[in-house]
């Protein structure tokens, strides 16, 4: 795997680039760019990370920040999920009506 480009710092807000580890933050950085990251964004992460990586981290290991709209994309048309995912597991309470 190679390094992070630095457009990516306003996807990846919380964290330096330079201090993230493309395995050891695959989840945050997984989630982050999908829910924040526009088309080049996810095209890097398809770039380094398999599908099959992307959506086992994505089932596995759930993270509250999506909004409604944005997880129906991301599941049926990035992703191509057969099963929707539970709301529950992804979507923040504040995002509950979106």
């Amino acid at each position: 795997m190679g390094q992070i480009p630095r457009n990516l710092q306003g996807v990846l807000w919380s964290t330096p680039i330079n201090e993230l580890d493309l395995d050891k933050h695959k989840s945050y950085i997984i989630h982050q760019i999908l829910m924040y990251g526009d088309f080049s964004h996810i095209q890097w992460l398809f770039n380094t990370y398999s599908k099959k990586q992307i959506k086992k981290v994505f089932l596995e290991k759930p993270q509250k920040i999506y909004t409604k709209p944005a997880l129906n994309y991301i599941s049926k048309y990035i992703l191509e999920l057969k099963n929707h995912p539970s709301f529950n597991k992804y979507v923040s309470t504040i995002y509950k009506n979106s």
